[in-house]
């Protein structure tokens, strides 16, 4: 299973969602849904503008989990 860790990426860096969105240019909504692990089909042009704004890896906002 591939989980989001997008909210430890945040709290670690101490970054709002709001203050993401506004960096990204990305919808609140949007980004509320990464945060809350709700999205089914991830964007790559979405996950790659987190990484951006965050200054992160790829493997810092999304992990792999067997089930």
């Amino acid at each position: 299973m591939i989980k989001i860790t997008l909210d430890t990426a945040l709290s670690m860096r101490n970054i709002s969602r709001y203050e993401l969105a506004k960096r990204t240019g990305i919808r609140y909504h949007i980004i509320d849904n990464y945060y809350k692990n709700k999205v089914v089909r991830y964007d790559s042009f979405i996950l790659n503008k987190i990484c951006i704004a965050l200054d992160c890896q790829i493997s810092d906002i999304i992990r792999y989990e067997k089930e």
